[in-house]
């Protein structure tokens, strides 16, 4: 539970934060199309997601990648307390503050990470120090400070014993056209969802969503969508005895008839000639 928060905004965003909160806390971060910086001062969380479950330490950060992530902390004592701070990173306030210079950070080193601690307190605790001050000063903050903050923690982090971290979610994000549309996808590809909806979800027209959506996976949308969903179906088919029309609702489809269509169309046999047959 979140007892206290306190935010500075840059652009209408909420860049900075600092929450407070009780044990045991469980928060689920979904970056689509951001990254996130969290420092914990005394106890740190359990972090999770797709690829990881590690425990951090206190007075470390951890730096998250686009994704959904899983922060827990248990209860230790009665009345406990913990506090965050929190710096989003956003691709288009990154783009601003370094225009052509962004590509120039990355540029040097190729890595393929995944969230991680990314520093420990002898590189950052000054930096927390300094935010800790504003927070306790907030009629200080305004655009421009709030800028040279973000690039304080950039040049921070850059200079880390983790630099493959930064360089990898600085990289990811400078091309976050196509990591959101990937993330959106994969996110939503057993939803029955049209292609404008998931264009609107990925703030693009109809138009320039299955231009990118080109790039990205070589493939039309249509046709990669229902290939997945298909994929998924077949999987259902053989391992699990529940309806077909179930199964059609499960994978995204909302008329089970269009599905047995499509079905037998692209698999070349009914979905229960297919199961009759992959399950003997």
């Amino acid at each position: 539970m979140i007892i206290d928060r306190q935010t500075f905004k840059y652009q209408d965003k909420i860049i900075i934060e600092k929450i407070k909160m009780s044990t045991p806390f469980r928060y689920e971060a979904i970056f689509e199309n951001s990254g996130c910086f969290i420092y914990f001062k005394d106890r740190a969380p359990k972090l999770m997601s797709a690829e990881q479950n590690v425990q951090v330490n206190s007075q470390e950060a951890v730096l998250l990648k686009c994704g959904n992530h899983f922060l827990e902390i248990l209860k230790r004592t009665e009345e406990e307390e913990v506090e965050a701070i929190i710096v989003h990173l956003f691709p288009e306030v990154l783009k601003k503050l370094y225009s052509n210079e962004l590509p120039k950070l990355i540029e040097n080193q190729t890595c393929n990470v995944r969230s991680e601690v990314v520093v420990s307190k002898e590189v950052i605790s000054r930096f927390i120090d300094s935010l800790e001050f504003y927070f306790q000063n907030p009629v200080l903050i305004n655009n421009d400070l709030l800028e040279l903050k973000i690039k304080e923690l950039i040049l921070l982090l850059m200079q880390s014993k983790n630099v493959c971290s930064i360089q990898e979610l600085i990289s990811d994000l400078y091309s976050a056209k196509n990591v959101h549309i990937k993330n959106i996808i994969e996110l939503h590809r057993y939803s029955n969802l049209s292609l404008d909806e998931l264009a609107k979800l990925c703030n693009l027209s109809l138009s320039s969503f299955k231009r990118e959506f080109k790039k990205v996976f070589n493939d039309t949308p249509n046709s990669y969508i229902s290939g997945q969903k298909l994929k998924r179906a077949k999987e259902l088919l053989r391992i699990t005895e529940m309806p077909i029309s179930e199964i059609a609702y499960g994978v995204g489809f909302n008329d089970p008839l269009y599905f047995t269509r499509l079905f037998k169309n692209k698999i070349g046999s009914s979905p229960s000639e297919y199961r009759d047959r992959e399950t003997i």
